[in-house]
């Protein structure tokens, strides 16, 4: 059944910091990361949110999303995700509203629970707000009210307006690890994206769950799901093996509290890996799928079918720029992605 499946392949990408590299080469490789999956045949591109990190340099998706969808035609853009607790919801509805009125059909509004950041870095975020985390589904509840110009008018702000005005809403995706974030996302009728590279284990109840008690709403009419991959694809196993140690000793060290730049793997081939340290590196693989073109393509139609989705958000993120490109590409090319598929998609 799995091989039949029609998959569409889509991009999440952290902008993740190279050692010996910068801030500014990460958010240029992100743009021509874009550019280069866009003319593959990727249907979107998620910008993450993370903050006070010395490896990840995309603090603020919106951002990018303009920077990004500025320097491509058609590839959908969007946040994966904005990590909802820390913004008011109004503001984060007036942002996505400008987004989708420079760029309209285009872009995605992705959100999220968790911090995305330390204890600290929350706090400073939410500096003057005494509103917790425990307050999301109200926020989510009037994030879409402001979106879609339906808060109630006995609602405390039911007289406050989200502008611009806009002829077509982003679709709200919810970005999730848990069957709470599958419930949230069926209870107000979003779209839900499933993190398999953060949770591998009962990601296929929660997603399934989700499908049966979705209920619609006049952003998302029918039950849309996804889920988030971290793969590495390389031209042979072996090679495939050699870069994601970049990523394991990366994984490794963000573990431990230390959030550095993504290792080179002469540094990752050299690391000596202590009997726990080499148990946490084998438990972080069984979130990753890797090997060469047709191996991965067989494990990916494989988890697509178990959480019944036509769509994969895949993560990539290694040492060598040139190798996550080239992932990219052997992955479009194992499952036949065609140029300008959005384009003709959208037209339709």
């Amino acid at each position: 059944m799995a091989e039949n499946r029609t998959v569409r392949l889509s991009v999440l990408d952290q902008s993740p910091i190279r050692a010996g590299g910068t801030a500014a080469d990460a958010l240029n490789e992100s743009i021509e990361l874009a550019q280069h999956t866009e003319a593959l045949g990727y249907h979107r591109y998620w910008l993450a949110e993370h903050h006070g990190s010395e490896g990840l340099a995309g603090p603020s998706p919106e951002i990018m999303i303009t920077r990004i969808a500025a320097e491509t035609d058609h590839i959908r853009v969007g946040s994966g995700g904005v990590m909802l607790p820390h913004y008011s919801p109004y503001k984060v509805a007036e942002n996505f509203r400008l987004l989708e009125t420079l760029f309209p059909g285009r872009v995605d509004l992705g959100i999220g629970r968790a911090p995305g950041s330390d204890f600290a870095t929350s706090r400073a975020l939410a500096y003057g707000s005494k509103i917790g985390a425990e307050y999301f589904p109200n926020m989510i509840q009037d994030l879409s009210g402001f979106l879609t110009d339906s808060i109630p008018a006995d609602h405390p702000l039911g007289q406050v307006k989200a502008r611009p005005k806009i002829e077509n809403v982003p679709p709200i995706w919810l970005l999730g690890s848990s069957d709470y974030s599958g419930a949230y996302a069926a209870h107000f009728g979003l779209a839900f994206s499933f993190a398999h590279f953060i949770n591998p284990v009962g990601g296929e109840t929660v997603m399934k769950s989700y499908f049966e008690k979705f209920q619609p709403s006049p952003g998302v009419p029918e039950p849309t799901g996804n889920i988030g991959v971290f793969v590495v694809c390389a031209d042979t196993e072996a090679e495939a093996e050699r870069i994601t140690k970049t990523r394991d000793l990366q994984r490794l060290k963000a573990d431990q509290g230390y959030h550095g730049p993504m290792p080179s793997i002469e540094e990752a081939e050299a690391y000596r890996y202590s009997p726990p340290e080499q148990q946490r590196v084998d438990h972080n693989r069984a979130r990753t799928i890797l090997g060469d073109p047709e191996q991965v393509k067989a494990q990916l139609l494989e988890l697509a079918d178990r959480y019944d989705v036509d769509e994969l958000i895949v993560l990539t993120n290694v040492y060598d720029f040139e190798a996550r490109k080239r992932s990219y590409a052997l992955l479009a090319d194992a499952f036949a992605l065609e140029p300008g598929q959005q384009e003709r998609e959208a037209a339709e």
